[in-house]
């Protein structure tokens, strides 16, 4: 019986890392600019190697990790000020 718990409690820590994982990778594709479906995707199909992909595809020009970084620090303007900016031909940076 101590058999079956002890694989049960694997099965539970992998299925966390496995939903971890689909977590970040959303999260990370959303930040690049792909929506957070294409990360979900990944993050459920691959597992923590979806992070990695996402980690270092790269980001669409307007992104929020462009615009404001990987960890949303940035220098204060968002994603919509910085598309206005480039479409009335603005370039304060």
């Amino acid at each position: 019986m101590t058999v079956i718990a002890a694989l049960g409690v694997n099965a539970l820590y992998l299925t966390f890392a496995w939903l971890a994982s689909a977590i970040a990778a959303s999260w990370l594709s959303d930040r690049k600019g792909y929506g957070e479906r294409a990360g979900l995707a990944t993050g459920l199909m691959l597992s923590v190697l979806g992070v990695v992909v996402w980690l270092v595809w790269p980001a669409k020009e307007a992104s929020r990790w462009k615009v404001q970084g990987p960890f949303g620090s940035g220098d204060g303007r968002t994603v919509a000020e910085v598309r206005s900016g480039a479409a009335a031909g603005d370039d304060d940076s």
